[in-house]
C-alpha cells in the first residue's frame, strides 16, 4: 500500500493507538508514531488517543513531548484528541494530580472519569454539528466530563448525564458537551476510533488543507 496524501501523527506512548492508526489509514493518511520531538518533523496534524491520562501525561513530560506539542500547537497544528486526549488538551483539569500535564490548546475545564469506571461505559447515537452522514455512534469509556467551555469553543455536541449531579455546574441542566472545537483543535469525550466512524478523523484532515 503506498503512502498516504497526509502525514499525520499519533501520539504512541498509550491507549488506542493502532485503532486511529487504522482510522487514518481508511481516510487515506498515513499515520506517523510519536514518541519523540523528532517526530513531529514533517508532521501535517497529530491525534492524542484515548488511554490513561496520568500515564500519558508523565510520559510525555519524560519524552520531552509536551514542550513540542504546546509550541507546534501554539504553531496552529491541527489535533483531534479523544478520552485522555481530551483531558490533555484541556485548559484545567478537575480532581486530576497536582502534577497533571494540561497542554492549554483548548479552554475547557475536564473532570476525569465522571461518568463512571470501567462497568459505567456506555454507548449511544449523536447528532455532531457540521458533521453530514447522520448520527455518530460513540462509545464512552471511563469517560470525562467537560464542566467549564470558554469563550470561543463551539460545542458540537452533548448529551444528557442523568446520573451525574453536578452542584453548582449550570450545564447541568442543558446537557453535557462531549465533542467541542476551537479553531484547529477537536476534543471528544469518547472513542470514534473503537467505533469504526472515521468522520472526526476525516474533520482533522479537513483543517490540514484549509491551510
Amino acid at each position: 500500500m503506498g503512502k498516504g496524501r497526509w502525514r499525520v501523527g499519533v501520539v504512541a506512548l498509550q491507549g488506542d493507538v493502532r485503532e486511529h492508526a487504522h482510522a487514518l489509514t481508511a481516510c487515506g493518511a498515513d499515520p506517523i508514531a510519536v514518541r519523540w520531538p523528532s517526530d513531529l518533523d514533517g508532521v501535517q496534524a497529530l491525534v492524542l488517543p484515548g488511554g490513561e491520562s496520568t500515564t500519558m501525561s508523565l510520559l510525555l513530560r519524560s519524552s520531552g513531548l509536551d514542550r513540542a506539542l504546546e509550541a507546534r500547537i501554539a504553531d496552529g497544528l491541527p489535533v483531534l484528541g479523544t478520552c485522555a486526549g481530551m483531558i490533555l488538551l484541556a485548559t484545567d483539569v478537575v480532581d486530576g494530580r497536582p502534577d497533571q500535564l494540561s497542554l492549554g490548546a483548548i479552554d475547557l475545564t475536564i473532570r476525569r472519569n465522571a461518568f463512571g469506571r470501567q462497568l459505567q461505559s456506555f454507548e449511544t447515537d449523536l447528532e455532531v454539528l457540521g458533521i453530514d452522514g447522520g448520527p455518530m455512534h460513540a462509545i464512552f469509556i471511563r469517560a470525562p466530563l467537560v464542566v467549564r467551555v470558554g469563550a470561543g469553543v463551539d460545542v458540537l455536541a452533548a448529551i444528557h448525564a442523568e446520573g451525574y449531579v453536578a452542584t453548582g455546574e449550570p450545564q447541568a441542566a442543558k446537557g453535557r458537551p462531549v465533542v467541542c472545537r476551537h479553531r484547529r483543535v477537536t476534543v471528544a469525550a469518547f472513542h470514534p476510533e473503537l467505533a469504526g466512524d472515521v468522520r472526526l478523523h476525516q474533520l482533522l484532515l479537513c483543517d490540514i488543507e484549509g491551510d
